[in-house]
């Protein structure tokens, strides 16, 4: 067991975490999984549980708590009448089973193959977010058909390969198909549950050595992370909506790309071994 002062730091920085991700949800609709991936895994290391596994522990922790906040989210949303509903209906399905996969998937991979995967596609989202325009269209319309059974299960995958919700690559997906940005993000809120649920209901049943796993950890989910940062989210997301509404967030996004972009290429070199 690691000791007091080593906990007392977990605990300090899980705290900071948890506001910066619920700050950073609010203000730019962007998941705090994007943060909080890299973030466990550097708590999780420094006290000591760098196992094969340590990725897959930060991915279901990360999804875990995306549960509660998009569950929050969505409801918030919604007396707001800014969820499509039509559009988490056609979706929905296809997310829920692309998740499901990622999860069969991930259970099997490397924790450096995972880190490495989490940089690149880390980059792809810093290289949009700051570079990206919000006339860009790829259409009129969210796709139907081939286009969306292709489309749905891979923004459900690739999330749970990352450990996110859905914001990081479904408000981009619906605002490149002329959805509207506030439209886009409360809807992407609905995917972050249709993602979470499943794939942490499949985390719980993943073994993890108990060597490797923090205490109070059951599957691959560990509580006191959970516990501490939906708290510290559920208090600072309410703020970053004020701070949306009170300042212009465009330089901001453009500042989080450059960090996003430096977390993911650390990610990368750790996968690589520099």
């Amino acid at each position: 067991m690691p000791d007091t002062m080593l906990l007392a730091q977990m605990l300090g920085l899980l705290l900071v975490i948890g506001a910066f991700a619920g700050v950073l949800a609010g203000l730019l609709g962007v998941g705090g999984g994007i943060v909080l991936v890299p973030a466990f895994f550097y708590a999780f290391q420094t006290l000591g549980y760098g196992g094969p596994q340590l990725m897959q522990l930060c991915l279901a922790t990360s999804l875990a708590t995306i549960i509660v906040t998009s569950i929050r989210s969505v409801l918030s949303h919604n007396k707001k009448g800014a969820v499509d509903w039509e559009i988490l209906r056609s979706w929905g399905p296809g997310i829920a089973v692309g998740s499901v996969i990622g999860v069969l998937v991930a259970s099997t991979l490397k924790t450096e193959f995972l880190q490495a995967l989490f940089g690149v596609l880390g980059m792809v989202l810093g290289a949009y977010l700051g570079l990206g325009k919000s006339e860009w269209r790829l259409g009129d319309a969210m796709p139907k058909g081939l286009r969306r059974a292709a489309l749905s299960p891979s923004v459900g995958f690739l999330s749970v390969l990352m450990g996110i919700g859905g914001g990081s690559f479904g408000v981009p997906l619906m605002s490149l198909y002329n959805t509207p940005i506030h439209r886009a993000v409360a809807t992407a809120a609905g995917f972050g549950v249709i993602i979470a649920v499943p794939s942490v209901l499949g985390f719980l049943f993943l073994n993890i050595a108990p060597e490797h796993r923090p205490p109070l950890t059951v599957g691959a989910v560990n509580l006191v992370a959970f516990g501490i940062v939906v708290a510290m989210t559920m208090i600072t997301a309410p703020w970053g909506v004020k701070l949306a509404h009170a300042m212009n967030p465009k330089p901001l996004r453009r500042v989080f790309a450059v960090f996003l972009t430096l977390v993911a290429l650390n990610m990368l070199r750790k996968a690589l071994g520099w």
